[in-house]
């Protein structure tokens, strides 16, 4: 199952066989607007290190290009880095310097990715404060979703990482559950 968005190609990031830090990545500990540590979502995660403004782009999300065919088989051994770049060629974050792949989901996000040309843009959708977490919904599908259980503990928060689409569908689905 991939991360949906519409594209990005990694220009800015070091390939597959290069050192990041010969290739001036930043490190995966910080950038100019997030700072990533211990997240009480998930794991690890990124938070604001100032206040961001409604519409700021916070960091690039940037990792290796791969065709589709290599995608399905990432996606198979259960890479969830995985973003739509265009009809041939799929992005795979699951990179050293792709600081952007600790960003939790929240069904309640702060952010958005956004496609500019080749690129994705971890994008702030609100006012972000400093030491807020920076999250965004990973807009997965229906397939296999409760494989996915969402720990953002926003009050919106329907339980599984899915699309805001899919809310509905999966909020009806437990309530039927529950009723049985």
């Amino acid at each position: 199952m991939s991360m949906d968005s519409t594209s990005l190609c990694s220009s800015t990031g070091p390939g597959p066989n290069e050192d990041p830090v010969a290739a001036n990545a930043q490190p995966a500990s910080e950038t100019d607007l997030a700072m990533f540590e211990d997240s009480p979502i998930h794991g690890t995660g990124g938070f604001a290190k100032a206040a961001i403004a409604k519409g700021t782009r916070i960091l690039e999300y940037v990792g290796e290009k791969i065709s589709k065919a290599e995608s399905l088989r990432r996606c198979e051994a259960n890479n969830a880095y995985i973003f739509t770049l265009n009809d041939e060629q799929d992005l795979d974050g699951d990179v050293a310097w792709n600081p952007a792949r600790f960003i939790n989901h929240s069904c309640a996000p702060n952010c958005e990715a956004e496609k500019d040309e080749d690129r994705i843009w971890i994008v702030a959708a609100r006012d972000i404060e400093a030491g807020e977490e920076i999250t965004f919904n990973y807009g997965y599908d229906l397939e296999a979703y409760e494989d996915y259980p969402c720990q953002c503990g926003s009050p919106q928060c329907v339980g599984y990482m899915v699309a805001e689409e899919f809310f509905e569908h999966v909020l009806r689905r437990k309530a039927a559950q529950r009723a049985l």
